[in-house]
């Protein structure tokens, strides 16, 4: 599969989990920090999975607003779409993650909402890249 690119950026980390990751262009600089469940201080900071959840659940509305369009359906101000990762070992050995999407579309009639989300999942990018490789859950609030 070939892809057109777009657009490129570029981040950095340093420290691995307990470090900084850095855009090239410095609109992103954040400390990074273990949480305690997996073994770290906690602490302030952010965690790879808290980053991969907010762009998942960022990407995820751009995806549902491009299909709503392509059929000429408004969505609404307030639709939200929260994305909830866990990390953990695999049996297979290693770690792998897991997310579950919920979304809220008000005022969008649910078998409507629900194929938008299927949709959706068809053209995200994120949900393009995780496709038989991490348990995506889809919900529609």
């Amino acid at each position: 599969m070939s892809v057109d690119v777009k657009y490129t950026t570029e981040a950095t980390a340093t420290g691995g989990r307990d470090g900084r990751s850095r855009t090239a262009d410095g609109a992103l600089d954040v400390r990074l920090t273990t949480p305690k469940e997996l073994g770290g201080a906690g602490g302030e900071g952010n965690n790879p999975e808290q980053l991969f959840a907010a762009g998942y659940a960022a990407c995820f509305l751009g995806a549902l607003k491009f299909v709503a369009g392509q059929e000429k359906v408004r969505v609404p101000g307030e639709a939200t779409v929260t994305a909830k990762v866990g990390i953990g070992p695999r049996s297979e050995g290693g770690f792998g993650i897991t997310a579950d999407l919920t979304v809220s579309l008000p005022g969008i009639e649910r078998a409507q909402a629900e194929a938008l989300v299927q949709k959706a999942h068809q053209v995200c990018p994120y949900s393009n890249a995780t496709r038989n490789n991490v348990n995506v859950g889809l919900t529609v609030a």
